[in-house]
């Protein structure tokens, strides 16, 4: 899973339905870790003559795999990724920014070749939030290359549960949102874009009623939009049904929330 599909995550949760006075939005939510939609996109990289390649994974970039801290084009997370090459079979990717690590991505592919296992922590956070994926692969890289060389697609990942709840309160002019880690906003129903509070991407956020029971979220960084999701809670108010666009990594997602009772 993208880093930045990953994060999203946690902005875009948030979502305004009022009935009868009370949202049923208002409460405690738990990411179902089983289930979902994966991009079907693959991930391509290549570790070849000591350079690394890769599109799709923690950072897309192409820099020297030789352990050392490389400037990369300043984005929302990071400025600066160093690439170590562990063994045969393992890779390290270490994002910065202003040089403080921001992303880890430890990538483990298995004994026959045919499975990559990413785990990604994500160390902006209050406390440590860990991502780990399953891919499969779908093609071979050249001959002579590291084992992690060809595409990969995912089919399986799990997050850590500080970094799968989310508390919404709605009202009728304006909605908000916390997580555990101290990411929050408040944002009106007015077309605006609204500040996320302790996140070091500065992202915005703006939400639209489309109907009753569904909004849609638009995010912007740096002036650009980033993703798009949908969020429809089902008719037992028991869990919300999104569909999230990357128009980064240019992917859709599906997942679902439960409520926590």
């Amino acid at each position: 899973m993208n880093i930045l599909s990953a994060k999203a995550l946690l902005l875009l949760l948030f979502s305004p339905l009022l009935l009868n006075g009370q949202s049923p939005f208002d409460g405690t939510w738990v990411l179902n870790q089983d289930g979902g939609q994966l991009p079907d996109e693959p991930s391509q990289y290549l570790l070849n003559k000591g350079m690394f390649r890769c599109s799709g994974c923690l950072v897309n970039i192409e820099v020297e795999a030789d352990g050392y801290d490389h400037r990369v084009s300043p984005a929302d997370y990071w400025d600066a990724v160093n690439v170590q090459v562990v063994d045969a079979q393992t890779v390290v990717i270490i994002a910065k920014k202003a040089g403080k690590t921001t992303f880890t991505e430890a990538d483990a592919v298995s004994p026959d070749g045919k499975v990559l296992t990413q785990v990604v922590k994500d160390t902006t956070e209050a406390n440590t939030v860990t991502i780990e994926t399953d891919s499969r692969r779908v093609a071979d890289g050249p001959p002579g290359s590291h084992v992690i060389s060809g595409s990969w697609r995912a089919y399986k990942t799990h997050r850590s549960s500080n970094g799968s709840i989310i508390k919404y309160k709605c009202t009728a002019e304006s909605f908000s949102g916390e997580t555990p880690l101290g990411e929050r906003f408040e944002a009106k129903f007015d077309g605006n874009y609204y500040r996320v509070e302790d996140d070091p991407g500065h992202t915005m956020v703006a939400a639209k009623l489309l109907n009753p029971s569904t909004v849609e979220l638009t995010h912007k960084r740096q002036g650009k939009i980033v993703s798009i999701s949908r969020m429809t809670v089902a008719p037992d108010r028991q869990s919300i049904h999104v569909v999230f666009e990357n128009k980064e990594a240019n992917t859709t997602t599906s997942f679902d929330f439960q409520k926590q009772h």
